[in-house]
C-alpha cells in the first residue's frame, strides 16, 4: 500500500529529537539540527533520505521503483529520493531508521533499540 505525505512525516518525527523544518521551499525533518528526511522535492510525491552509499545501493536492488538517487553530487553520496506510492510503509520505516542512524549523534543512536533486528 502506498505511503502518503503525511505517514512520510509521521514516520520521520517518530524518532527521538527530531523537529521539522523548511528548507528550500519544502518540509524537512531534522536531528541535532541536521536534516536526514526531507518531503516534497522533486514534487509532492517524493521524499528524500540521507543513506550511505552502501545502504542506498541495498534498497535500489530491493526496491527500485521506490528508491533513486539524488541528482549529482548529493545522490552519489547516498541522498536517495523515494518514490511515496511505490514504497510500503515498513520499507520506508527502515530506510527512515538508517538515515536517523546515519545523521545522529552516536549518543543518541545508542538510546534507540534497532527496529529491525
Amino acid at each position: 500500500m502506498p505511503v502518503t505525505p503525511k505517514q512520510f512525516r509521521q514516520l520521520a518525527l517518530s524518532f527521538p529529537e527530531t523537529e521539522e523544518h523548511s528548507h528550500m521551499d519544502h518540509p524537512d525533518v531534522r536531528v541535532a539540527k541536521k536534516i536526514f528526511a526531507t518531503l516534497g522535492y522533486p514534487d509532492k510525491s517524493w521524499g528524500m533520505v540521507k543513506l550511505t552509499p552502501e545502504q542506498q545501493a541495498e534498497l535500489m536492488n530491493d526496491d527500485p521503483k521506490a528508491f533513486i538517487p539524488a541528482a549529482g553530487a548529493w545522490g552519489r553520496k547516498g541522498s536517495t529520493t523515494v518514490h511515496l506510492k511505490s514504497v510500503s510503509k515498513a520499507t520506508l520505516q527502515r530506510a527512515l531508521e538508517a538515515a536517523w542512524r546515519n545523521t545522529s549523534p552516536k549518543s543518541l543512536v545508542k538510546t534507540l533499540k534497532s527496529l529491525h533486528p
